[in-house]
């Protein structure tokens, strides 16, 4: 039974699947093109038919912010890569060994090799939440949940991470000076130590919509969105830079390297544009969000690197899949996606997807960025698909949301971008 006669048989909410096509050589090329997989939402597709439309656009990784058995059972022998997470309210338990491990055994263990897992995420932009108890747990719970892996010999096809804000950055500009904020530099050594020995990669969430929608009278729209036609220059490396997102790029490497880390992969795990925003939000429009993410997934799909990294093909997750409808927050929250719930695309990136399915079955928690679902499911032993509260802070306008501290360093960075634009 193939799985679109599955989905009708077993789920009676659903109307009939429509029969889509994606003729997308453009998207196919991108070999290196990942996806975020929300679900704040209560219209979404069954996952099983989620599947045919990932496959079809050329994306071969995606990332949950939970562990949802229904997402990881329906992909089960598609090839497509997946990263899991475990939320910021369950670090203080799996640093717990024995807790740790059960939820490998619980989250993880059960869908390989059938469900290709290669990655857990352990919270979400923990550093820059301002909770000590919360930044405490942090590497402890990479720690116990990697220890979970080995002894269950699952560490050389499972590797740990967590994803930050870019507001762990103090200093931005130009990228050669990146330096990461003077407070967190003994934590984040020590997270990259971690890194180094178990071979996983830095991941940060980058935004540079959140620069322009800051600041839209100095930051030019075409430095943004990947157009501009002239570069700045790095007067202390020499290098050029023609797109911002190059640039918050190599701010992270340098900042690494700064710390004594040379040697170190960086990942984005997200980034991307709203196409719709509220009357304050500028530039959250359909034609700049297909400009951002269909320059970005050229970019990407010319396997080159950043101006720093030039021979290191950008490994890049963007946000989102779909829109979701349930996310609190500014218009914008709701409108990252790629596609709308019934599977058509929310604006032209060179596919033709002529839908999927028009009601849902989901609206579980696990969402994307900017969520503020909060989980209320059993501990993390018996946890399956769970949301976080720290998606409140992934595409928020950081300079509203976060505490001081890291609004100070927001300030920074976009400081640093109107700088760096206005050499161009």
């Amino acid at each position: 039974m193939n799985c679109f006669s599955h989905l009708l048989r077993h789920s009676s909410t659903l109307s009939p699947l429509l029969l889509f096509s994606a003729a997308s050589l453009f998207f196919t090329a991108a070999s290196a093109f990942g996806i975020n997989y929300g679900q704040i939402a209560n219209n979404l597709p069954h996952p099983e038919a989620v599947v045919p439309l990932v496959k079809s656009i050329g994306v071969t990784r995606v990332k949950l912010y939970d562990a949802d058995p229904r997402v990881l059972k329906a992909f089960a022998n598609s090839g497509v890569e997946f990263i899991v997470g475990v939320g910021n309210e369950y670090l203080s338990k799996v640093r717990d060994p024995k807790q740790a491990q059960a939820w490998v055994k619980t989250n993880v263990q059960p869908y390989l090799p059938a469900t290709k897992i290669t990655c857990i995420t352990l919270g979400n932009e923990v550093l820059t939440l301002n909770d000590s108890a919360l930044s405490a747990d942090l590497l402890p719970a990479m720690e116990g949940i990697h220890s979970a892996l080995v002894s269950l010999n699952l560490d050389k096809q499972v590797t740990v991470t967590t994803s930050h804000n870019l507001a762990i950055l103090e200093v931005s500009y130009p990228p050669s000076a990146g330096a990461f904020r003077s407070d967190l530099k003994q934590k984040l050594a020590c997270i990259l130590d971690f890194h180094c020995k178990v071979g996983s990669p830095f991941s940060i969430n980058a935004y540079p919509y959140f620069a322009y929608k800051a600041n839209p009278k100095q930051v030019p729209l075409d430095f943004v969105l990947f157009e501009s036609r002239s570069a700045s220059v790095d007067q202390v490396s020499a290098l050029h830079y023609d797109n911002m997102f190059h640039a918050q790029i190599d701010a992270t490497y340098s900042a690494i390297e700064r710390l004594g880390y040379k040697n170190v992969c960086l990942q984005v795990s997200e980034t991307g544009w709203p196409s719709k925003g509220d009357a304050d939000e500028a530039g959250a429009t359909p034609e700049n969000a297909r400009k951002y993410n269909g320059n970005l997934i050229k970019l990407i799909s010319q396997k080159k690197g950043t101006p720093m990294r030039p021979n290191l093909d950008l490994d890049v997750h963007v946000f989102a899949l779909f829109n979701e409808n349930q996310k609190p927050g500014p218009t914008s929250e709701r409108n990252f996606g790629l596609f709308k719930p019934d599977g058509t695309p929310v604006y032209n990136l060179g596919f033709n997807a002529k839908g999927l399915l028009s009601t849902n079955t989901t609206g579980s928690g696990g969402g994307g960025s900017g969520s503020g679902a909060t989980s209320s499911g059993p501990p993390p032993a018996a946890v399956t698909g769970t949301s976080s509260d720290a998606y409140l802070s992934i595409t928020a306008d950081d300079a509203e949301r976060l505490p001081l501290q890291g609004a100070l360093s927001i300030l920074s960075v976009m400081v640093s971008a109107i700088i760096l634009v206005s050499q161009l």
